[in-house]
């Protein structure tokens, strides 16, 4: 697996929440033999024993039920744990989502159908807001708690947290409070994680504007997951063959920003290697 993203023409990659304990020791020796480096992780890696495909959201910050919290908070640690052997800079987050009825597969079937425009649709947002404010505090409150045990053994280790936004309605952060979440967690191992996939995905239902989002967040953005996304909601594909306006964003990419290829295992090679030309003709070669 490696082997064929170096192949690839890269120099790093990331471990993702699909790895199973099996392949660690052949990921360690491929690491200390410096056949690939290992820009990040995304919790939780590696999966926790009894899975056998990728769960990010197996155990929730979120959670009202404690053990599930502890789970989190057990298996998030050894993914630190793990992102140091291997020599990453950064642990990407998943931070939960508030208990209430899922809305976000039903409005892109609406959008996809060109009915974001009518009263149905705009009463269905409305309802959804509702609820996930009206029902947020006591999650929020247990991520926060899960997150500040979790941020203080990244801080010893040396690493970096990346807190992703999410394509889904109930998950947190919300949009609306990302500011006053970065500035809870102001001391700068905490930092904001860009999935252009998702954010252009949260447009394409009408609650964000993709640039504007970014730039509200960029003085706390330590890197990008970079995907396309054909209207409305079909995600991880190659940049270049979806909506996102990658120029658009450009103004707010650094050299520093951690950039992570995030796509489909559908992709061919030449369809990988196209979307890589592509965003390195938009955004350089940093």
């Amino acid at each position: 697996m490696l082997r064929e993203i170096r192949d690839l023409g890269f120099e790093y990659a990331e471990l993702s929440h699909g790895i199973r304990l099996s392949l660690v020791p052949g990921i360690l020796e491929a690491v200390e033999a410096g056949e690939i480096k290992i820009s990040t992780l995304h919790n939780f890696c590696p999966l926790p024993i009894g899975l056998t495909r990728a769960a990010p959201n197996v155990f929730k910050f979120t959670s009202l039920d404690q053990r599930e919290r502890e789970n989190a908070l057990r298996h998030t640690l050894k993914t630190l744990e793990f992102a140091e052997r291997v020599k990453a800079q950064l642990v990407v987050l998943h931070m939960g989502e508030v208990e209430m009825r899922e809305y976000t597969d039903k409005l892109l079937k609406l959008v996809a159908a060109g009915q974001r425009e009518t009263p149905k649709y705009q009463r269905l947002c409305q309802e959804a807001e509702a609820r996930r404010e009206a029902r947020k505090e006591r999650h929020v409150e247990a991520a926060y708690e899960l997150l500040r045990k979790v941020e203080e053994d990244a801080r010893r280790r040396g690493l970096l947290l990346g807190v992703e936004n999410r394509e889904a309605l109930e998950e947190i952060p919300f949009e609306s409070d990302a500011p006053f979440f970065f500035f809870e967690f102001r001391g700068g191992t905490v930092r904001y994680w860009h999935d252009t996939g998702h954010a252009q995905i949260k447009e394409n239902l009408g609650f964000i504007n993709h640039v504007m989002h970014l730039e509200s967040l960029a003085e706390v953005l330590a890197g990008f997951h970079i995907h396309d996304v054909q209207f409305p909601g079909r995600d991880h594909r190659p940049p270049g063959q979806g909506t996102v306006d990658f120029a658009a964003l450009k103004p707010f990419v650094r050299p520093e920003h951690i950039k992570v290829i995030e796509l489909s295992p559908s992709l061919t090679r030449e369809e990988v290697l196209g979307g890589v030309a592509y965003i390195r003709s938009i955004w350089g070669e940093e």
